[in-house]
């Protein structure tokens, strides 16, 4: 594949440049594997201030059920220490989970982090259509606003969304409703500042005017618009995604992975609008959904591959001058495969093929990326870490008993190990699938972002080695690609050195 501009570093304490070097490095022998470097220059602007900048995971409160407080204890210190400064709550319509939500804020105030929360309204569940609809999102807002945990942003409590565009709270219009039976009712220190997930066009946010002080790009962690159809019109790649994802389809593509030209459209139009509108960004690290028809009838995949949580992470940090929040999504939506925090709590009927791929190998990079972004340095990795996921079996393969079906979209992946390196210096690593598959790699101080592929049969191992002495010797325990599963899983297994 052809790499992408990167942001890793290879320095100590180096200003991020919105648009810096890149070096790509081949492995030793000749293979379809791929290595990205990157050094960065100062920038010519001034950054603003780290504590202007936020990382957020979005928490599914709906998943939540059986939690105690020390359960949510637990998350919150796991998430504090992997650069995450805060929950959105996504509350939904099931009449337990306002005493969860209590729950979080008693747990993130016990545990004396200074863990920040805020209400992220799941309208696709909570019902919207009159006027007593919107009591209970102000009820959230006006219980919590006052308590020392609930996230302030210029001096008002922050707000946000799952869609809600639609909803119009018994008002002539959805901007009606919001405003009149939201926005304008909350006053004091109840005061919001409002920044939604509406998917509405970017052109339509002015509507919005007397609404929204922000706006939150919920699809913008993803290269959504890359779909089987989207590939099999690009010109001369029409037989390739018959047979699967080829390395021609794969180097075709990979310039959207990371792509910040949706956050383009939000912030300009954003700025259209002024007042110092706040843009919430967001990054994902995987998308796999497989629910029936007899359930939530979702079965379909977006484009994750080339590293892209890393490639994400490092697209946004370029642009930081005009992201004030990123939200990663998300901690714990183990039904759309994108978690980065423990299988832990009451999964969405999605067992089948979220049990065993644990994914907080993922917090490594978190924490890695998550400082950059908020005090606008790449530093050199404290230590050596090596972090190395790949789904349990070909993305060709042929399922024996799986009533649901192949998920939409799945020739559009390739069948791969991903690795990214945290390096404290120049290193020696070897990625194997095999005994008889290996490939070499010599990596720079900072991070490299490598592939190989996989085949049925195949293993994850990797080793990093430093003048001779074997530094980090990773493995996946019980994990072997498939030719032939039983069910279709498209969900990554996640593994990372201490």
């Amino acid at each position: 594949m052809i790499p992408i501009s990167s942001a890793g570093s290879s320095s100590s304490m180096t200003p991020i440049s919105s648009a810096g070097p890149s070096s790509s490095m081949a492995p030793t022998a000749s293979s379809s594997a791929t290595t990205t470097s990157t050094s960065q220059a100062p920038t010519g602007t001034n950054s603003p201030s780290a504590s202007s900048k936020y990382v957020i995971s979005h928490f599914m409160v709906g998943n939540s059920y059986p939690y105690t407080v020390d359960n949510w204890l637990a998350d919150i210190f796991l998430a504090h220490s992997s650069g995450i400064d805060g929950f959105a709550l996504n509350v939904g319509v099931d009449d337990w989970q306002p005493s969860q939500v209590a729950n979080a804020y008693q747990a993130a105030l016990q545990s004396g982090t200074g863990f920040k929360l805020f209400m992220s309204f799941d309208m696709s569940s909570l019902p919207c259509s009159t006027a007593t609809d919107a009591a209970t999102l102000r009820t959230y807002i006006t219980t919590y606003a006052t308590h020392p945990n609930q996230l302030l942003y210029n001096g008002r409590v922050m707000a946000s969304t799952f869609s809600g565009e639609t909803c119009t709270f018994g008002q002539g219009s959805a901007a009606s409703g919001w405003s009149t039976q939201f926005v304008q009712q909350l006053t004091g220190s109840s005061a919001v500042h409002f920044v939604p997930s509406f998917f509405v066009d970017p052109s339509q946010f002015n509507t919005y005017s007397g609404v929204i002080d922000g706006m939150f790009n919920w699809n913008s962690g993803w290269p959504i618009q890359v779909t089987t159809s989207f590939v099999s019109s690009v010109p001369g790649l029409l037989g390739d995604i018959a047979s699967g994802l080829s390395s021609a389809v794969s180097s075709a593509l990979s310039y959207l992975i990371g792509s910040t030209t949706p956050d383009e459209a939000y912030i300009s139009s954003l700025a259209a609008m002024g007042g110092g509108r706040t843009y919430m960004a967001a990054v994902s690290p995987w998308f796999f959904t497989h629910y029936g028809p007899s359930s939530y009838n979702k079965n379909w995949i977006y484009l994750s591959d080339d590293h892209l949580y890393a490639t994400r992470w490092e697209s946004l940090i370029k642009i930081r001058d005009q992201v004030d929040f990123v939200e990663v999504i998300s901690w714990n939506d183990y039904g759309e495969s994108h978690y980065v925090g423990p299988i832990e709590g009451a999964q969405p009927m999605s067992q089948a093929w979220v049990d065993g791929n644990d994914h907080t190998g993922w917090l490594n990079l978190t924490s890695y990326y998550a400082s950059a972004f908020k005090t606008g340095t790449y530093t050199t990795p404290a230590k050596d870490q090596l972090i190395m996921w790949s789904r349990p079996h070909s993305a060709s393969a042929s399922a024996s008993n799986d009533p649901v079906g192949r998920p939409t979209n799945y020739q559009i992946t390739s069948d791969n190990v991903w690795t990214v390196v945290l390096a404290t210096s120049p290193a020696t690593v070897v990625l194997s699938t095999s005994s008889s598959q290996s490939q070499t790699f010599n990596v720079p101080a900072g991070v490299s972002k490598l592939a190989v592929p996989i085949q049925p049969g195949g293993t994850m191992h990797g080793t990093l080695t430093r003048g001779g002495q074997t530094v980090i010797d990773l493995q996946a325990p019980n994990f072997t690609f498939e030719s032939n599963p039983t069910t279709y899983n498209f969900n990554v297994l996640v593994v990372a050195s201490p």
